[in-house]
């Protein structure tokens, strides 16, 4: 029964006593040794070997992170040591990282205090912090004023529009603001390191509140405008390129759930279930959420459940940990822990491959025919493929014609 018991179990647990001279990687060890603790003990191992290996980093940020501060503390870090290769966050954080440049004016408040006080005094509150709500209107002015310049007057991807935007910020930053630390920024360090920042749903924040109303105003005179379908073939194009390049692995850190956590993931169904391109997943995962798996929400689905949709490989299913924890709480001791012990590897800077990485699964897609896409959904017997059904006038009929030779 010994050995056949072993087979099943894992360490022995036994933890240490704290001397308060241990390294972070060394408390992890001595006395993380079950439970969430484990949990975030095994999340720190796995990033660190995403490092060593030299993985493509994929970070997925939701929740309310650079009100909290959250990033400078957390996320920079990892940016300025190559750890993250591409960003995929929410346009409420791309918009409060402007606005934090704009005014450092954030202060801890008690969430109990009173919101109808608050209100009236001209206080807006996240949980635990408050901030002017003049703030506001200074950053939607920003906002506006880069918007209207002729270089975003054009069709982009979000990692474009994002790249802009940090470029601005970088380079005429100084003279806009008076007191702002640019360095503490995520749009400046992300273009500073040529890091894409995606965002799956741009008109759920403030940035495109401010837009939707200038385009209405404007009319004709309003040329910007974020381009979905070619952001999801970026996104595509990143993932394929990660897949065929350097050390051919990509893996994925989740910090929440969301809308970040599933477009982090969308790119794999894109290449393989609709695209018919075998890019094989993620090939590692750690994600940190206090969702339960239970209500069957997309912020709470676990690397196991997401390799029945093809979005990580098997392997991944064995380098895989979901922290149920807060992620202010956990991920602070993991950023430590990696500053720590000195890990870092070669930035990609993937903003620079853009180019070269649309054009490399372009070409894969060149051997792919619309027809072979239309007879996916063929289905069983008995039943007509939706082209037979309605015929060559069929407005998803596509001919094979000299424009279109691939039909």
């Amino acid at each position: 029964m010994k050995h056949l018991t072993k087979r099943l179990v894992g360490p022995r647990v036994l933890n240490e006593p704290i001397t308060g001279s241990e390294t972070t990687a060394e408390l992890f060890e001595k006395a993380f040794g079950a439970y969430v603790g484990r949990e975030v003990k095994t999340a720190y191992n796995i990033i660190k070997r995403m490092v060593e290996k030299d993985h493509t980093v994929v970070l997925a940020i939701s929740g309310a992170m650079t009100p909290a501060d959250f990033v400078v503390p957390c996320v920079i870090p990892l940016i300025k040591s190559g750890i993250v290769d591409v960003i995929t966050t929410t346009g409420a954080n791309i918009y409060h990282d402007v606005q934090r440049l704009e005014s450092d004016d954030w202060f801890q408040v008690n969430p109990n205090e009173g919101d109808l006080k608050l209100r009236k005094a001209g206080w807006t509150r996240i949980y635990d912090t408050a901030f002017p709500e003049d703030d506001l209107w200074a950053t939607d002015n920003l906002i506006i004023d880069l918007v209207r310049r002729s270089d975003f007057a054009h069709q982009m991807t979000t990692t474009q529009f994002h790249y802009l935007l940090g470029e601005h910020l970088s380079k005429h930053g100084r003279r806009r603001f008076a007191t702002a630390d640019l360095n503490r920024s995520l749009l400046v360090q992300a273009y500073r390191h040529k890091i894409p920042i995606f965002c799956g749903a741009p008109q759920d924040g403030s940035i495109f509140l401010n837009l939707a109303f200038l385009k209405r105003k404007l009319g004709p005179k309003y040329k910007f405008g974020i381009d979905m379908e070619l952001d999801i073939h970026e996104f595509g194009a990143f993932h394929y390129f990660a897949k065929n390049k350097r050390s051919k692995k990509l893996s994925v850190i989740i910090l929440g759930g969301g809308v970040p956590k599933n477009y982090s993931l969308q790119p794999e169904p894109y290449l393989t279930q609709i695209c018919g391109i075998d890019a094989g997943g993620y090939d590692m995962d750690v994600q940190i959420s206090d969702a339960h798996v239970q209500n069957g929400g997309l912020s709470s689905c676990t690397a196991s459940e997401a390799h029945t949709w093809g979005k990580t490989s098997e392997a991944c299913l064995k380098n895989s940990q979901y922290v149920f924890a807060d992620v202010t709480s956990t991920f602070p001791f993991i950023v430590h822990a990696l500053m720590q012990e000195e890990l870092e590897k070669e930035p990609r800077r993937l903003m620079e491959h853009r180019d070269e990485a649309i054009e490399l699964l372009d070409k894969v897609l060149k051997r792919k025919t619309l027809r072979e896409y239309y007879l996916k959904g063929k289905v069983k017997k008995g039943e007509l493929h939706p082209e037979a059904h309605f015929g060559s006038n069929h407005a998803g009929h596509v001919e094979k014609t000299a424009d279109n030779p691939e039909a």
